[in-house]
């Protein structure tokens, strides 16, 4: 009986928040906390099915599907049980759901099998069948499951607007009343009570869950500005010249303190620095030591010049005093024998020190002197306040203070000691804080009900705020205020941020108001606003600053069109601002701005598109859009008529705002998925017919960004879209050329795709494009059109009579990566026409593509090994290879912790060895370079088992080498290999073995490790180069006696005979041969048997 719909709202929370995705969405990272997930997981379902077998039994509303890595001969234990009928294909369980359906169905496949589950307890059972792989298993089910309660208990677990006791009692009562109930059903009361169990269980499993996650979470605490503060005021009470005291003397560098803390310099607080600490321990060296968010660690201390050397000299620590024990063995051995406790002494509290007295009320021997060293600090601490004031007055009156340290910079300045310093002007810009409480107050909401602005901390300008947000957000502290108070702040950072323009002043003038003014002021002062230049950063700081964006959005809910029209008019230009963008969101602007997108007024409507088009530039933007059913609304704008009319239209304008909407929303996946279904697709292919520039440019972003989904390359095709993007690669717009271009790159993955770019002529446009070389944009979205076309030979040859492959070869010099990517893809597939090997050559191509080889990118690496291999199929090429040390170098890419950098450089690595002179001596030359190759044999990743086979076939054509990586174990490796379905990798691994089977024992070595009778099953696959390479493998064992019984009792002779009559000769031939070897075996035992 499959579980009731209703159930536990928040059920599965921690479990689907728990799993870190990769950034795509499709696969688990690899990540400490999601192996702890999923081994978590695995120690559940194997509890359940143990502990809890009636709930284990419960049938899922949906089945769990996955594609597993499991071979048939990993079920061997199933085969052998009555509750399951196997076959070759697939193995299906005799129990079955309500509905008919088997509770397990195993389907094989060429490399691995599909498995279909219904209950936990199937589900356990694939899992004991994987073994030590169970945990890639429960991986596997998890990507191919995202939301695995949904399987569970059924999709409208999450919609339940009652929480999860009030479910868990409607499930409770429903039982209760079937139980009641006169003539009830046993076996359905049976059936709700497990399924109530399960559910249980189930939020039991949710329980461990999170408390797992908090432990997690507990681990990766980071550092903050007032922790520091903390520990450094502390241990200052065990410092001193005493004999009890454990450090002589801890200061910091700078007493200078900004808005958020930290004492460190802004440039490096983006580091995560957040001061700089100078230590004298009793018995060693002076110390500096770095307090960062990660932890503390000691640097490098002062150069020679007064600036502090930043580099790690020690581990990190995540304490301070953990970092002293380290350092100091005095410290380690005093600190714990301190007796204290504080007092609570409120001055003492404010000035940040505590004081410190045993634990019988005497004050400690040293405290005086301690006492007089805090009293000598805040005198200097007051001094220097004196001097500051007087210094700020000074600027006032135009005066030009001197700071009496002449001949310093600004960085020795700050790094001097614990001597107080005054900030230089340009850092009294970025923040006017001086020092900031211990304690700061509480975080409230960006701004409060009535819409007044937030008062920063001490007057602390929002500019500076976003210099330093980075690596400092929990440390900033925000407080609402009145509108006196906000007067107040302004004035104060009117004198502390003297450089702000006067706009900055100005626009918040006008901003109080919008707030205080009646329908035809907030008109005159949004107006006033739009005369200002509002892509300044200043202008845009300025309305944020003073809580403008709030206002603008409760505007749009007023009943005055001319406010609703200006406040986005000023919503649209400041939200380019990143951090904007994110105040609007929290602010639940896109919920009202998606809602305008229904008004009849047609420029409203353009206003909330363009707005929304600028805001949605990040994923919870483009959630939000979509969850509110902005996606629907927006594709409802591009049904306007925009032919022959100019771009002044409204109606052209509207459709451009939401094509613009879309190409920001597009950027997520579940975002291409809803513009698919609201129909969005036939609408952008009309609008691309049209002429005007501003709506094709957003129209074609759209689908380039798209097309990375197969279902829009598929209706781009068909729709005739490639003819118009093919036509736009002629605009005058470099920008619009280069999304045509970005789209042509993404649909030519399909063949169909290219066939149709070569019809419509495509291909010459973009082979002019690659001219504009300052572009760069636009010629890494030309260089990738042309490498994907040019994987069609026809599409090859007319880039030949282009001369593209010239163009190219250009190109390989001072380039940005993205564009070298494309470029060597393209040369890649060019190569493999043997008149482009010799363009390449005598263009002087093969030496940079093999400098390349020397990089890190892995996509650059992968098409690069292509390109080289390719071109060493050309034997003059592959003596420019060799003379520029290209073997070497692809060699060394083997031990790549990329499996496709791998299979690449093994793939490449064939022809070098196929044409190389004296080949031989060359693989020897490389130290250690047998043994690398041999050991990627225990590889994971078929490719790369399928290109280190087809390296060791051709290693093994020389017999010493042969030799060496038969030392090596080559052969047990090998024949391990032989039960894999794939045949891409049977074919290469069947050439290998036949070419290690010509030195020494080898034979007889393939027959003990047990080669011999899968090989023999190669003879069935469909693919005929299998059938070649198996034959000629079965030949060369078939030498050794022992092997050829072992074929004839696989059933080799029959298979083998039809194949002696195919076209192959060289088939003909291995499979004679084997047959010949056999009877001849035969033929002797006759005659040893009967004389």
């Amino acid at each position: 009986t499959a579980l009731p719909i209703s159930t536990i709202s928040n059920m599965g929370a921690t479990l689907s928040t728990r799993a870190q995705w990769s950034s795509g969405g499709a696969k688990l990272d690899f990540s400490p906390r999601n192996e702890s997930l999923l081994r978590d997981l695995d120690d559940y379902v194997s509890t359940l099915v143990s502990q809890h077998a009636r709930e284990a039994g419960v049938t899922f509303k949906r089945p769990f599907e996955w594609k597993s890595k499991l071979r048939t001969n990993d079920f061997e234990s199933l085969k052998s049980s009555d509750a399951y009928t196997t076959s070759d294909t697939s193995i299906v369980s005799t129990a079955t759901t309500s509905l008919g359906e088997p509770l397990l169905r195993i389907s094989h496949t060429g490399s691995g099998s599909d498995v279909r589950a219904w209950t936990f307890a199937e589900l356990n059972i694939v899992l004991r069948c994987a073994g030590d792989r169970s945990i890639g298993e429960i991986q596997a089910c998890l990507e191919s499951n995202r939301d695995p309660m949904a399987n569970i208990v059924g999709v409208g677990y999450g919609t339940s607007d009652s929480g999860g006791e009030s479910a868990l009692l409607e499930t409770h009562e429903r039982l209760v009343r079937e139980r009641m109930r006169d003539g009830g059903d046993a076996a359905n009361v049976e059936d709700l009570d497990n399924s109530f169990r399960l559910l249980l269980l189930l939020e039991s499993l949710d329980v461990k869950l999170l408390q797992s996650s908090v432990k997690e979470i507990g681990k990766s605490v980071r550092l903050s500005a007032d922790a520091v503060e903390n520990e450094v005021n502390l241990l200052k009470e065990f410092a001193g010249h005493d004999q009890q005291s454990c450090l002589r003397q801890i200061e910091f560098t700078s007493s200078y303190r900004f808005g958020n803390g930290c004492r460190a310099p802004p440039w490096r607080q983006v580091h995560g620095d957040i001061a700089y600490l100078h230590i004298k321990p009793v018995d060693t060296d002076p110390r500096h030591v770095t307090a960062n968010a990660a932890g503390y660690y000691t640097n490098k201390g002062l150069k020679p010049d007064g600036e502090i050397d930043y580099e790690t000299t020690s581990e990190i620590y995540s304490s301070l005093v953990g970092l002293l024990k380290t350092i100091s063995h005095h410290f380690a051995q005093n600190i714990m024998n301190q007796e204290y406790r504080y007092k609570g002494d409120n001055e003492d509290q404010a000035d940040g020190g505590r004081g410190l007295v045993s634990s019988d009320g005497a004050v400690k021997a040293g405290d005086a002197q301690r006492e007089a060293e805090r009293a000598t600090v805040k005198e200097k601490k007051a001094e220097t306040s004196k001097a500051s004031e007087s210094h700020v007055r000074g600027k006032k009156a135009g005066g030009k203070g001197k700071s009496g340290k002449k001949g310093l910079s600004q960085q020795q300045e700050f790094n001097l000691g614990p001597r107080s310093r005054e900030p230089t002007q340009k850092w009294k810009n970025l923040t006017t804080v001086a020092e900031v409480p211990t304690k700061p107050a509480p975080p409230k909401s960006l701004f409060d009900r009535k819409g007044s602005a937030p008062k920063k901390s001490q007057g602390r300008s929002r500019v500076a705020e976003s210099v330093l947000r980075s690596q400092t957000d929990d440390l900033y502290v925000s407080e609402s205020s009145s509108d006196d108070e906000e007067e107040e702040d302004v004035a104060e950072r009117r004198q502390e941020t003297s450089d702000l323009p006067a706009e900055y002043w100005q626009i918040q003038k006008l901003v109080r108001y919008l707030k205080g003014g009646n329908q035809t002021a907030t008109v005159i002062a949004l107006c006033s606003m739009r005369d200002f230049d509002l892509t300044q950063e200043t202008c845009q700081m300025a309305i944020r600053d003073v809580g403008g964006l709030e206002v603008l959005i409760n505007l749009l809910e007023t009943s005055d069109v001319r406010c609703k029209i200006g406040s986005l008019k000023i919503l649209r230009d400041v939200s380019r601002n990143a951090s904007i963008r994110t105040s609007i969101a929290d602010l639940e602007g896109l919920e009202t701005m998606v809602k305008m997108l229904e008004v009849p007024n047609k420029e409203l409507k353009c206003l909330a598109a363009e707005t929304i088009a600028n805001v949605a530039k990040f994923r919870r933007a483009r959630r939000t859009v979509r969850q509110y059913g902005g996606i629907k609304k927006l594709v409802d704008l591009l049904q306007q008529p925009v032919v022959d009319k100019p771009e002044e239209d409204l109606d052209v304008a509207m459709a451009r705002s939401g094509a613009l909407a879309l190409w920001s929303c597009s950027k997520s996946t579940k975002n291409k998925q809803s513009i698919y279904k609201a129909g969005a697709v036939p609408l952008l292919a009309r609008l691309l017919k049209c002429s005007n520039e501003s709506v094709l440019v957003p129209v074609v972003g759209t689908l380039q960004e798209c097309a990375s989904e197969f279902i829009y390359r598929q209706m781009i095709r068909t729709e005739g879209m490639i003819e118009d993007l093919v036509k736009n690669l002629g605009s005058a717009s470099e920008e619009l050329k280069m999304h045509c271009a970005s789209a042509i790159f993404k649909c030519a993955e399909d063949e169909e795709s290219r066939d149709l770019v070569r019809k419509f002529d495509g291909l010459g446009p973009l082979v002019k494009l690659l001219k504009n070389s300052s572009n760069k944009d636009l010629l890494a979205a030309a260089t990738g059109a042309i490498w994907k076309c040019a994987v069609s030979v026809a599409n090859v040859q007319v880039f030949q009579k282009l001369d593209a492959v010239d163009s190219l070869v250009t190109l390989l010099h001072n380039q940005p990566e993205e564009v070298l990517i494309n470029v060597v893809g393209a040369l890649g597939e060019c190569a493999k026409v043997n008149a482009n090997r010799t363009v390449i050559r005598k263009k002087q191509g093969i030496g940079p593509l093999v400098g390349l080889l020397t990089g890190t990118n892995h996509p650059l690496l992968i098409n690069v090994t292509k390109a080289v291999g390719a071109c060493a199929n050309d034997l003059e090429c592959m003596t420019i290879i060799d003379q520029n040390d290209g073997v070497r170098l692809l060699w060394s890419l083997l031990k790549s912790p990329n499996p496709a950098v791998q299979s690449s450089a093994a793939w490449a690595i064939c022809p070098c060895i196929e044409n190389a002179k004296d080949a031989g001596e060359m693989v020897r030359s490389f130290v250690g370079g047998l043994e690398l190759i041999v050991g990627l044999l225990k590889s994971d990743d078929e490719e790369v088992l399928a290109s280190v086979c087809a390296a060791i076939a051709n290693i093994a054509k020389d017999e010493e080498n042969l030799a060496v990586i038969t030392d090596h174990g080559v052969v047990a490796l090998l024949a391990k290999l032989t039960t894999t379905s794939e045949g891409h990798l049977r074919k290469h691994l069947a050439e290998a073995i036949a070419r290690c089977c010509t030195w020494g024992n080898n034979r007889v070595a393939f027959g003990v490790n047990g080669a011999v009778a899968p090989l023999v099953g190669y003879l069935s696959s469909k693919l005929a180069e299998v059938h070649c390479a198996t034959a000629k493998a079965l030949y060369q064992l078939s030498k050794d006696p022992n092997n050829c019984i072992t074929m004839h009792d696989s059933g080799v002779v029959k298979p083998l005979l039809k194949m002696i009559g195919a076209r192959d000769e060289e088939l003909q031939e291995a499979a004679a041969g084997c047959v010949s070897n056999i009877r001849r075996l035969a033929l002797a035992n006759e005659r040893a048997r009967y004389g």
